[in-house]
């Protein structure tokens, strides 16, 4: 049996009919699909490297394609953030410093992912043929399997903290 008092609770703390919360939704949701989609298309039939003349070129326009959109994604998060309602018990220091080191730990992560990666090796490079030369196992993925997205979600994780 699944008590359904707890998640009823939880609902009257978020607001799924504010707009800004829809659209934050959407982004987070769109992103993903975004991307996995444009790099298996490029796997298949290699139009964006003929486009730009080279795979090289094709990677940085669609990494900096998904970086635009994951600006437009926090910004939305970040808005759907501010209209909707807050824990009274959330509205201290320590659940503010609990956000920012959860953040930095997050931050620690994506960072030191790309800087193992590159940003070939970060954004979807091996759909485009550029393959790395061996497994990055130095940290952090020693730590953790997939860092980025654990990173990533820490930090949206502490921002919704603080």
């Amino acid at each position: 049996q699944v008590d359904v008092a707890a998640m009823a609770r939880l609902f009257g703390y978020v607001d799924v009919t504010d707009s800004g919360f829809i659209v934050a939704v959407l982004s987070i949701a769109f992103n993903p699909l975004f991307w996995n989609v444009v790099a298996r298309w490029e796997h298949k039939t290699r139009a964006l490297s003929r486009v730009f003349g080279s795979p090289h070129a094709a990677c940085y326009c669609l990494g900096t394609a998904i970086l635009m959109l994951n600006c437009v994604r926090s910004h939305c998060f970040t808005e759907a953030m501010k209209s909707q309602p807050k824990l009274e018990g959330l509205d201290c220091p320590w659940a503010y410093y609990s956000g920012l080191a959860i953040s930095a730990v997050g931050t620690l992560f994506v960072i030191s992912s790309f800087l193992a990666l590159g940003f070939t090796g970060t954004f979807l490079g091996d759909y485009f043929g550029i393959l790395m030369e061996a497994k990055v196992t130095s940290f952090p993925f020693n730590i953790l399997d997939n860092p980025m997205y654990w990173g990533s979600t820490a930090i949206y994780l502490g921002w919704s903290l603080m």
